[in-house]
């Protein structure tokens, strides 16, 4: 037995179109509410009655879902699009990614560093201590707090793919 809801809701489609642009004055919300009709009616299916007018039926649910949604739209209050919204302040996904993934790649690069050149990095570059008060701290002179550090940045660089300021300053001479 062929489905003949389903036929007669196919066919009375650019009716419901019609009335809904008549309505909202807009074909891409009228397609919208189109939609929404549709569902509701599959969903309510079991409510028709055969031998009545499913054009009629189907219209006052197009006209009651328009209805609700201007009522929501008053309630809800301008809609703005967000590519139109020029003046939202928030953050640049792409910039906050890169920045997490450089964090990330940097921590790791960090952990693989000898453990005495790990915590003279630690003290001086993330603790902000000077070179005298890590060598306080650790009990051994400046210069070996210095050498530590100049190697587990030089690690750093290495690791991290990092132009080093000297292989810079080594490469603009070779281009004079």
């Amino acid at each position: 037995m062929p489905d003949t809801f389903n036929q007669e809701l196919v066919a009375l489609l650019p009716n419901l179109r019609r009335f809904a642009i008549a309505l909202c004055r807009s074909r891409d919300i009228a397609d919208d509410l189109v939609q929404t009709t549709c569902e509701k009616a599959l969903h309510a299916r079991a409510s028709y009655q055969p031998g009545t007018r499913l054009d009629a039926w189907l219209f006052r649910i197009l006209r009651n879902s328009w209805i609700d949604q201007t009522r929501r739209q008053k309630t809800e209050g301008p809609r703005i699009d967000v590519a139109d919204a020029h003046f939202l302040v928030g953050q640049d996904g792409e910039s906050t990614t890169e920045a997490r993934l450089a964090l990330d790649s940097t921590a790791k690069a960090i952990a693989t560093l000898p453990d005495d050149q790990r915590e003279v990095l630690i003290m001086v570059c993330v603790e902000d201590l000077t070179y005298r008060e890590a060598a306080d701290v650790l009990s051994i002179p400046v210069g070996t707090i210095m050498s530590r550090l100049a190697r587990a940045r030089r690690k750093l660089v290495d690791q991290l793919g990092i132009d080093s300021p000297t292989k810079r300053s080594e490469d603009q001479k070779g281009l004079m």
